[in-house]
């Protein structure tokens, strides 16, 4: 099922204009997520709204906002008196001006989205707007409403299409001075430099999000699977350390020997299938939280087993294997 648009609208460069849908290019839904439960019944924990002080529960036709002005005291605001202070930019993406995107500190960006044609209609005025910013390298900054709050939204072409990144206002954005002022001045010597330096050759590689795991994530699927299928769960080790290096040059020193152990070949061959990689066609994303094989010893081993094609296989049996998106979700 294609995802749901977040906003629709009119994405407009002066005169020109074109009717617009607004995604989400992120996702967490993929994650594994849990459900409080009462665990002398094993039934979930619902959650109701009630009046803290009658402790009632509150039907959400009778809650409205408001905002605290003292411990006792809320100013009420109507979703009406909302919707008369809503600006132009409700239904409309304003491009205001163009900004070299070497300008904008990361810092006040929040999340990307895909802004794509709503409908067959307004394609050339699209391209018209995607190409114009794409030709003068820089990036368009506009206005949008989510949630009934204007955001200001960088746009960019991103191959065919457009990418909005949502971005923070000033004030949402913490000065680094009152962090960085005891930080103190300290002196480095060039061969401490040139170590450090040493070490970041080694390490470097081009980026490729391909590899990146979340080990955390695979832990949590592991654990899952081992409960679902009864097996016993193993006290975790305690992590190794390196010893207590106290001399920076001999820190420096360690850490170089170390990377001349650890061979980088597999790292570099790992880099190299997802350069190649990149040239594929990716494979149709899967809207959802991602689907585990939670195989229960003795039923379904070999139904399980004709599921997986050769790249779904696992390199190694201790790996969480995820079932087709169809499947069941754990608990």
């Amino acid at each position: 099922m294609a995802p749901r648009a977040n906003w629709k609208g009119f994405l407009r460069l002066s005169l020109v204009t074109c009717p617009v849908a607004l995604y989400p290019a992120t996702s967490d839904t993929e994650k594994v997520s849990f459900n409080q439960i009462n665990r002398k019944t094993g039934h979930r924990i619902k959650y109701l709204k009630v009046d803290a002080e009658t402790g009632d529960e509150v039907t959400s036709e009778d809650i409205v906002k408001g905002y605290k002005v003292d411990t006792d005291t809320y100013i009420e605001v109507s979703k009406d008196e909302l919707d008369e202070i809503a600006l132009d930019s409700t239904h409309t993406i304003e491009i205001d001006e163009f900004v070299p995107k070497t300008d904008i500190d990361n810092r006040y960006l929040i999340r990307p989205y895909y802004l794509v044609p709503d409908g067959k209609v307004g394609h050339d005025a699209y391209a018209v707007i995607r190409e114009t910013i794409r030709s003068m390298n820089k990036v368009a900054i506009g206005r949008v409403v989510l949630t009934n709050r204007e955001h200001i939204i960088a746009l960019e072409p991103l191959e065919s299409g457009l990418m909005g990144t949502l971005l923070r206002y000033p004030y949402e954005v913490r000065s680094e001075t009152e962090y960085f002022d005891d930080i103190q001045d300290v002196k480095l010597t060039k061969d401490m430099l040139d170590l450090a330096k040493h070490i970041v050759e080694k390490k470097s590689g081009a980026f490729a999000p391909e590899l990146f795991e979340d080990h955390y994530e695979t832990a949590l699927i592991d654990l899952i699977n081992k409960k679902r299928s009864g097996a016993p769960i193993a006290a975790k080790s305690a992590p190794k350390t390196g010893g207590n290096v106290i001399n920076l040059m001999d820190a420096l020193k360690k850490s170089i020997a170390n990377e001349k152990d650890a061979a980088p070949a597999a790292r570099n061959e790992a880099r190299n299938d997802a350069k190649l990689a990149k040239g594929k066609k990716p494979k149709k994303r899967v809207e959802g939280q991602r689907e585990m094989l939670l195989p229960i010893a003795g039923k379904g081993k070999e139904a399980a087993a004709a599921r997986q094609t050769p790249k779904e296989t696992p390199k190694k049996a201790d790996k969480p294997v995820r079932a087709p998106a169809r499947a069941k979700k754990a608990g």
